[in-house]
């Protein structure tokens, strides 16, 4: 007698969570995740790799000072051999493209001289830095800091552009997009991007979201995503806070039938996860 074996559909509800696991699986490989590259050297390497992780890379200056360019290589081409994309995220603390200091300016472009041999040997998709205008500090020099700005970040885009990647501009402490769209005009024949942060929105920004889509959403070449209660950075998971993400990525689709580049900015493991269930019940393309 010859029995014939078939597999046994499984029940509705855990058909359900197959299918959300793999709309999830299938998510991961389209979105990035951000992680210092310290971070990514002395603990959480093999995490990335081994999940599929596609890392942005925060290259700081502790992670300038004490890594080696074969030790950025050999990371490099780890990531590169599991066929991860890269982004990366270039210093930012105390930096100041826009000084009205010479020699401030002067460490910022030695930083970012710095970031470029990073960049030579991670191959980047995009590479973001903060745009860096505080309204409470530049107010009253705005012409002299949007020149100093416009002439770092274009001698950067340029030499990155050279690289095969394109560089992005975030917003960090900006009241609203009008403060930024003279550096994105200026800047548009180097294809900077301008790069969303969300949290930063919420929690410092003075204009509503949907300003800054109208004003900046021509430029917009990539999100960071994180949630708060618009009181503080607190790079909660997504849906943790009250930021609402549904609208965000309904005006993203809008604009773009492609999606931007798009980061998950989690400051602890346990936040990647719902982040990405989240992202994978709204996400529109």
């Amino acid at each position: 007698m010859i029995i014939i074996c078939s597999a046994i559909p499984p029940r509705a509800d855990r058909w359900a969570k197959i299918k959300k696991k793999g709309a999830m699986k299938e998510l991961l490989s389209r979105v990035q995740v951000n992680v210092p590259f310290t971070m990514l050297w002395d603990r959480y390497a093999e995490n990335f790799l081994s999940r599929g992780l596609n890392p942005e890379i925060g290259i700081d200056a502790a992670a300038l000072d004490r890594f080696s360019a074969t030790e950025f290589g050999e990371m490099a081409a780890r990531i590169r051999d599991r066929g991860l994309t890269i982004t990366l995220h270039g210093p930012f603390s105390d930096m100041s493209a826009g000084s009205i200091d010479p020699q401030i300016r002067a460490v910022t472009r030695h930083r970012f001289e710095q970031l470029l041999e990073a960049a030579r040997l991670f191959s980047p998709k995009t590479v973001v830095c903060h745009a860096g205008y505080d309204w409470k500090r530049y107010a009253y020099l705005l012409e002299e800091w949007l020149q100093n700005s416009v002439d770092m970040w274009r001698w950067l885009a340029q030499r990155l552009n050279l690289l095969g990647c394109r560089l992005m501009l975030e917003n960090v402490y900006e009241n609203g997009p009008e403060e930024l769209l003279p550096l994105f005009e200026n800047l548009a024949p180097q294809g900077v991007g301008f790069c969303l942060d969300t949290g930063h929105q919420a929690a410092f920004g003075r204009a509503p979201l949907a300003a800054w889509l109208d004003i900046l959403g021509r430029h917009l070449g990539q999100v960071h995503l994180h949630d708060n209660h618009g009181l503080r950075d607190d790079h909660l998971a997504l849906g943790q806070g009250t930021i609402d993400f549904q609208y965000l990525l309904t005006r993203l689709k809008d604009l773009s039938d492609t999606p931007p580049v798009v980061t998950l900015e989690p400051h602890t493991e346990e936040a990647l996860e719902p982040s990405l269930a989240h992202l994978t019940a709204i996400w529109p393309w």
